[in-house]
């Protein structure tokens, strides 16, 4: 049996932003891990999640006044999709979900997973996980013709290595985490010009997310500060680029995260929003107006 390590657990003690959220405030990129015995891990899984059920997460958004939420399917589940079905069905109108799909998925049971919430699909073109510009491109018929949106996940080489065939994807796509552009390369790579210049175009959309793996400050240096100070200035760069094709995500409960004190507290993540956003109504256009256009939230 092949070794596969254990990630950490969430945060238990979530604490409340020092701002109050407005009304709808949606976060865009949440996990549900199992619980296993439930919904079991994927056999070729990178990692094992400690579980993280649905209800855990509805504790996060009563702490921090999140009240919608668009559910991914994460890689632990491959494209066993029903945790994330049975996550919606759980909360209600107020959730949607993002799924993993591959060849096996007939146009007929991805109606299904339309049925039951779902509104995108996620694809890898990074070079440590299944996904090629030949898997998405079968899959795009498809997506045109339900209308899902794209949710691209990427790394910075493997961004610029494929520039050519995401500047000609047709339909609506996200570029998850801000590509993944690190802190400490800052708004100079080459990378982040990239992405910059792909949200001249309103098919491009870019999640404020995952900031733990990407940033070079993990912890905050000086009491009651923040960590994560160093993905301002990218936060800042794309949200002045294109305010009505910003959103943002929690990335709970950070399943791939192994080492002890970098585990983020969404309290942290909403305030280090607030940095990144100082004003109220851009902050609103993130976290309400635009996830509701985006993912049909009334």
């Amino acid at each position: 049996m092949r070794s596969v390590p254990v990630s950490l657990p969430p945060d238990p003690n979530t604490r409340a932003p020092g701002w109050t959220l407005p009304k709808g405030a949606c976060d865009t990129h949440a996990h549900i891990f199992g619980p296993p015995h439930l919904f079991p891990y994927s056999e070729n899984r990178r990692y094992t999640p400690p579980a993280a059920p649905v209800e855990h997460y509805q504790n996060v958004q009563n702490v921090t006044g999140l009240s919608r939420a668009v559910f991914v399917t994460p890689t632990a589940h491959g494209c066993d999709n029903r945790v994330i079905l049975s996550a919606i069905a759980t909360v209600g109108a107020s959730a949607r979900g993002i799924a993993n799909i591959d060849s096996t998925f007939s146009e007929a049971s991805l109606r299904t997973l339309a049925e039951g919430g779902m509104r995108g699909a996620r694809f890898h073109l990074m070079k440590d996980r299944p996904g090629s510009e030949e898997h998405l491109r079968d899959h795009l018929p498809v997506l045109e013709k339900l209308g899902w949106i794209l949710d691209l996940h990427v790394d910075p080489p493997d961004f610029l290595e494929h520039e050519r065939f995401i500047r000609s994807l047709p339909t609506v796509t996200i570029i998850d985490h801000l590509a993944r552009v690190r802190g400490k390369d800052g708004v100079d790579h080459p990378a982040f010009h990239l992405l910059l210049d792909l949200l001249k175009n309103d098919r491009f959309w870019v999640k404020l997310c995952s900031f733990d793996k990407t940033s070079s400050v993990p912890k905050a240096h000086v009491p009651g500060s923040l960590p994560y100070l160093d993905m301002v200035p990218l936060a800042q760069a794309v949200i002045e680029a294109a305010p009505d094709r910003v959103i943002w995500g929690s990335d709970w409960p950070h399943g791939n995260t192994f080492v002890p004190g970098r585990t983020p507290n969404e309290g942290d993540l909403l305030d280090l929003l607030a940095v990144m956003a100082p004003e109220e109504k851009i902050r609103h256009r993130i976290l309400v107006e635009n996830p509701a256009r985006l993912f049909g939230f009334q």
